[in-house]
């Protein structure tokens, strides 16, 4: 079971359809990276200011994370 971690980025935006921007800020082989990616992120443009935003998750290798379908409105 490999684990990897991701981390993630949000913002809320009323400018945009959905209203969330959400960023993908890389996928790491470690929380420790992870956390150092997002020290590092905290400091750009626009994510220094919406530092609440960040989120890491950890996903398994080989494992499906979706495994119901969807319904459409």
């Amino acid at each position: 079971m490999t684990k990897v971690y991701l981390l993630y980025h949000t913002h809320f935006d009323k400018r945009l359809i959905s209203g969330e921007d959400v960023k993908l800020i890389g996928v790491y082989s470690s929380e420790e990276k992870a956390k150092a990616a997002q020290a590092r992120t905290e400091t750009l443009p626009g994510f220094k200011d919406a530092k609440a935003g960040f989120e890491i998750t950890i996903n398994i290798i080989d494992k499906d994370e979706w495994t119901s379908g969807f319904i459409t409105a």
